[in-house]
């Protein structure tokens, strides 16, 4: 990806080359502007890449696509909106509002613990609840992939342990495919079955993590007093050192 500004070219991804498979969670980790949202703005199709190709199931990415769904940094709920309607929002968009749709929602509610805040408002919810409700809202439409920027950055240090738990939970049991970028190294660590690092600009793969943690029931919190997580850490951290 290339972008012209004033100042001239902008080199901001070069080469950056992998695959997800079905049903897994991958994070991809780098250094401050190095690219990480333009790579998943490209991926939903809101960007289209100046050289190369983004396939999903074996076609090119051509636009946004139902199959694809984009949790952001902000939860973005409309505080005029009760939880419920600013879940069927993007129902309503797409024009699938129908009684099969709500009876799945209200089932996604009930599942997750919303199903009691759903005629509240968003300033009446937590911010570990309203991620909660924006993911909802992200999965009401039935995408296959989730792209998730930095969807937990804008929480405090306990809620935000408390929301990936949350979170990596519902992905697993939705069997959903998800895609994360966030810089947190440790946070990637413990969701992640693979971690993606990239360079500075213009980004390239420095390296693949297949994260592999010595724990009975993996979860992002559990993962974090698996023995190997400090290893990780530690390798990781290399890798994005940029003095090295």
């Amino acid at each position: 990806m290339k972008y012209h500004s004033l100042n001239g070219e902008i080199h901001a991804l070069e080469n950056v080359d992998f695959t997800v498979n079905k049903g897994e969670f991958v994070c991809i980790v780098g250094p401050s502007g190095c690219g990480k949202s333009t790579l998943l703005s490209m991926i939903d199709g809101l960007l289209k890449p100046t050289g190369g190709q983004i396939l999903i199931e074996g076609q090119p990415v051509c636009g946004t696509s139902a199959k694809v769904g984009y949790m952001l940094q902000k939860d973005y709920l409309f505080e005029w909106r009760t939880i419920l309607e600013n879940i069927y929002l993007g129902l309503e968009i797409r024009k699938s509002l129908t009684k099969k749709s709500k009876v799945f929602v209200m089932d996604l509610l009930k599942t997750y613990g919303l199903f009691d805040f759903k005629d509240k408002y968003p300033r009446q919810l937590s911010g570990g609840m309203r991620q909660r409700a924006a993911l909802i809202r992200t999965l009401a439409v039935q995408p296959e992939i989730l792209l998730l920027d930095e969807a937990f950055s804008a929480l405090d240090y306990q809620t935000r342990l408390l929301v990936t738990e949350d979170i990596y939970g519902i992905i697993k049991k939705e069997h959903k495919t998800a895609l994360m970028v966030t810089h947190d190294i440790a946070e990637s660590i413990s969701m992640a079955d693979r971690v993606i690092v990239l360079s500075q600009r213009p980004a390239v793969i420095k390296k693949i993590y297949d994260i592999q943690l010595n724990c009975e029931k993996r979860t992002p919190i559990s993962s974090r007093n698996a023995v190997e997580f400090k290893l990780y850490f530690n390798e990781i951290w290399k890798d994005l050192d940029v003095h090295a």
